[in-house]
C-alpha cells in the first residue's frame, strides 16, 4: 500500500467515525432540544465559566457573526446570558443561567457515560494507544494547511 492509499483509508476512516458521531446530533442525543451548534457552545461556556464571544468562536472554529448568532439563541431559549464589564463597558462575556448549568451539566453526565461506554470495550491493550493515535491526529489537522 502506497501513502495515498493510506490517506485515502484516513479519509474513510474518519467519515465513518463521523457518522458514527453524527448520530448523537440526528438523535438530538443528551442536547436537550438545541441544535449540536448550540450544543457545543454551551458546553464550552460551562467548561469555563465565563468566555468572551471572541474566545468562543476562535474556540468552536467558527466566524464572529455565527457564533453570535448562536448566542443568541442560547441567551433566547434562557441557557445563556451576556454580562458587561464593569471596567470596560465595551468587553462582554457569556455564562451560563442556572437553567444552561443545568443543561450543561446533563451533557457532560451523559456524554461522559457515553464515550465511557465505547472505551470500556477497546481491549485493554489498546487503551492508551487509541488515545496517543488520537492526539496523533488532531495535532496533525492543526498542522495541516488545508485545514487552516
Amino acid at each position: 500500500m502506497n501513502f495515498i492509499d493510506y490517506a485515502k483509508q484516513l479519509r474513510e476512516l474518519i467519515r465513518v467515525l463521523e457518522r458514527k458521531l453524527g448520530i448523537l446530533e440526528d438523535n438530538g442525543f443528551s442536547c436537550c432540544g438545541i441544535t449540536i451548534s448550540q450544543c457545543h457552545a454551551l458546553v464550552e461556556i460551562g467548561r469555563a465559566n465565563s468566555i468572551s464571544l471572541n474566545q468562543l468562536a476562535e474556540l468552536l472554529n467558527l466566524e464572529n457573526s455565527t457564533m453570535s448568532r448562536t448566542v443568541n439563541n442560547l441567551v433566547s431559549n434562557d441557557l445563556a446570558k451576556r454580562d458587561i464589564d464593569p471596567q470596560d463597558r465595551r468587553y462582554v462575556t457569556i455564562s451560563l443561567t442556572d437553567n444552561g448549568q443545568k443543561v450543561y451539566e446533563g451533557i457532560e453526565k451523559d456524554m461522559n457515560l457515553y464515550f465511557k461506554k465505547i472505551y470500556d470495550t477497546i481491549p485493554q491493550d489498546k487503551k492508551k494507544q487509541v488515545l496517543e493515535s488520537i492526539e496523533i491526529l488532531l495535532e496533525a489537522i492543526d498542522k495541516s494547511e488545508c485545514c487552516k
